[in-house]
């Protein structure tokens, strides 16, 4: 549920390693620890509740200090983003989806379906939306003071902000779930606009860092198959990656020879796209033979 608070910041002990590799396993366990799993879901379901009443602190008390997650962001970052987020935005409604949970000793996994919704005013033209899902894995571990979120891992997640005639629109943002670093892709942007207006759009890419770069937009009109595509090389950073694609659609009002352009609606599209490093081995040199030997 709180995958939405670095999206919107766009547009306006490391533990994770260590349970990437348990959690084939955790997965795979027979678990009698009904009432532990019950802790666990009780904790992640808590989470939805402060959100949904944006109660900063025991929100906030649900994360291990030692909190970092896969895009390396600590607890202070992340608690930055949450009331970056709140006080920009009235109200979120969250809600999540615990497929599974595995509990091994003090340490458990949870895989989540996330989502998040909000009504964006502007004026009566402009009213606009926001749609959020993710599918996330949380690293969770027992503490004296009870089962507490130590790291995340987002698998995929996409979010919509649409405003006025783009609320209607089917659109379709097309890019890999994850690629290897320095590696070229295609990032591909297709939606079909209303009769009678003018669309232009524009798609980039953008490093998941905190506090956020702003990437300049190029506008270009949409082609005549509705298709715009752009590609992309993955960074060498090995930091994972926004693809950020905004439309604009405009109306043209002709009256007494003078042309007049309205803007009727716009929107963003955001998919995220999980970085793999890339390994910078050294290759061994060949030793000469020893004359002994040959």
């Amino acid at each position: 549920m709180k995958r939405i608070v670095l999206l919107l910041s766009l547009i306006l002990l490391s533990i994770s390693p260590v349970y990437a590799r348990e959690m084939p396993s955790l997965f795979s366990l027979q678990l009698f620890k009904p009432n532990e799993v019950k802790e666990v879901k009780k904790v992640l379901e808590s989470q939805v509740e402060y959100a949904n009443k944006t109660d900063f602190n025991n929100f906030i008390s649900t994360y291990d200090k030692r909190y970092i997650n896969a895009d390396g962001f600590n607890l202070e970052s992340y608690a930055n983003l949450v009331k970056e987020t709140w006080s920009t935005f009235n109200k979120i409604e969250y809600d999540i989806n615990i497929k599974n949970v595995a509990v091994c000793d003090d340490k458990a996994i949870a895989e989540i379906t996330e989502t998040s919704y909000a009504e964006i005013p502007v004026n009566e033209n402009l009213s606009g939306e926001l749609n959020s899902i993710a599918n996330s894995v949380y690293y969770l571990q027992k503490t004296k003071n009870g089962w507490k979120v130590i790291s995340d891992l987002v698998l995929d997640e996409t979010t919509t902000m649409l405003y006025g005639e783009a609320k209607n629109l089917e659109i379709k943002l097309t890019v890999p779930r994850q690629i290897m670093a320095d590696t070229e892709y295609t990032a591909s942007l297709e939606f079909t606009p209303p009769s009678e207006t003018i669309a232009i759009a524009s798609i980039t890419s953008e490093k998941v860092e905190y506090p956020q770069k702003q990437v300049k937009e190029v506008f270009r009109k949409m082609p005549e198959d509705n298709i715009l595509e752009r590609i992309f090389r993955s960074n060498t950073d090995n930091v994972n990656e926004y693809i950020i694609a905004s439309i604009g659609l405009t109306r043209a009002d002709v009256k007494d020879m003078n042309i007049r352009l309205s803007l009727t609606g716009f929107g963003y599209k955001i998919k995220r796209v999980n970085i793999i490093p890339q390994n910078k081995y050294i290759t061994a040199k060949e030793e000469p033979a020893n004359e002994q030997n040959q």
